[in-house]
């Protein structure tokens, strides 16, 4: 009985990866009938999708490129306008330290001039100042020559004519004494 037993076990044992005859027709029907699916309808689909996604991608990375290039061309543009801007401030610079040195200039030439005008003025003053002293101590030592001549003649000098030559005279020998003294 064990051999008969060991006999139909070894008949009953089949090949576990080969199926049966009917499920494998229904498999390959079944298989037929998605793979048709999936080729007909998904795949398609399936394609679209990934084409626009790469196409999606693409006009990104132009899109991206054109950008770059832009912002190269903007960044150009900006460094040009900068070395611009400060060449400009650059020349602005100078032309306001030349217009002060010019203005400097000109104001030491104005003050110059003013100090001169001042210093002439001055000396004008003084000299006007000095004559009209010379001419009031003139007037004065005339008067007091006058007085101390006519004690000392004993007579009245008050004749003006007689008065004006004497105190010339006075003077003018007193002039040429300091003159002679330098």
């Amino acid at each position: 009985m064990t051999q008969q037993l060991v006999q139909l076990a070894a008949e009953e044992e089949q090949n576990p990866l080969i199926p049966p005859g009917p499920e494998l027709v229904i498999g390959l029907i079944t298989f037929a009938i998605v793979f048709f699916f999936l080729a007909k309808k998904l795949l398609p689909n399936i394609n679209n999708v990934l084409e626009q996604r790469r196409e999606a991608i693409e006009g990104g990375i132009e899109k991206a490129e054109a950008a770059q290039v832009e912002a190269q061309s903007v960044l150009e543009q900006y460094k040009a306008q900068l070395a611009e801007a400060r060449h400009e401030a650059a020349r602005l610079r100078q032309e306001a330290q030349e217009q002060g040195a010019a203005l400097i200039t000109e104001m030491r030439a104005e003050g110059q001039r003013q100090r001169e005008e001042i210093v002439a003025a001055g000396h004008a003053q003084i000299e006007a100042d000095r004559k009209a002293a010379a001419q009031a101590l003139r007037q004065d030592v005339g008067h007091l020559a006058t007085e101390l001549a006519g004690k000392l003649v004993g007579e009245s000098l008050e004749d003006h004519a007689r008065q004006s030559r004497v105190i010339d005279r006075f003077l003018e020998d007193l002039e040429e004494k300091a003159e002679a003294a330098r």
